[in-house]
C-alpha cells in the first residue's frame, strides 16, 4: 500500500508560477514510476506529466510541454511538478498517482495508488 500526499496548490496570476509535490509512504517508493493528472471542473481527469520510477525518463502532455517540470527525489520520497507560465485553462485539482506495474503512463487505469488531490487556480 502507498499513501500520497499532494501540496503545494494555491491561487495565482496568469504567468505566475506553482511547485506542486507529492510524498509518498508505505513501499519503496522508488519502485514506483509516478505520474501528476489533472481534473477541471466538468472534465475528465487528465494526464499532465510522468516520470519513470529512476527518474531518467519523463514525459508531458502537449498541453504542459515546456512550461511544467516533473522530478523526484527518492531519498526524501517525493515527487514534484514545478509549473510555469500558468494560464487560467490549468486551473483543475492535480492528483498525483504511482504506478508499480508496466502500462501506459498517460492512461489512469494503469496506476494503482491516487493521492486527494490539490487545487491549482489560474486567474487571468
Amino acid at each position: 500500500q502507498v499513501q500520497l500526499v499532494e501540496s503545494g496548490g494555491g491561487l495565482v496570476q496568469a504567468g505566475g508560477s506553482l511547485r506542486l509535490s507529492c510524498e509518498a509512504s508505505g513501499r519503496t517508493f522508488s519502485s514506483y514510476a509516478m505520474g501528476w493528472f489533472r481534473q477541471a471542473p466538468g472534465k475528465e481527469r487528465e494526464f499532465v506529466a510522468a516520470i519513470s520510477s529512476s527518474g531518467d525518463s519523463t514525459y508531458y502532455a502537449d498541453s504542459v510541454k515546456g512550461r511544467c517540470t516533473i522530478s523526484r527525489d527518492n531519498a526524501k520520497n517525493t515527487v514534484y511538478l514545478q509549473m510555469n507560465s500558468l494560464k487560467p485553462e490549468d486551473t483543475a485539482v492535480y492528483y498525483c498517482a504511482a504506478r508499480g506495474r508496466p502500462g501506459n503512463y498517460y492512461l489512469k487505469g494503469a496506476y494503482d495508488y491516487w493521492g486527494q488531490g490539490t487545487q491549482v487556480t489560474v486567474s487571468s
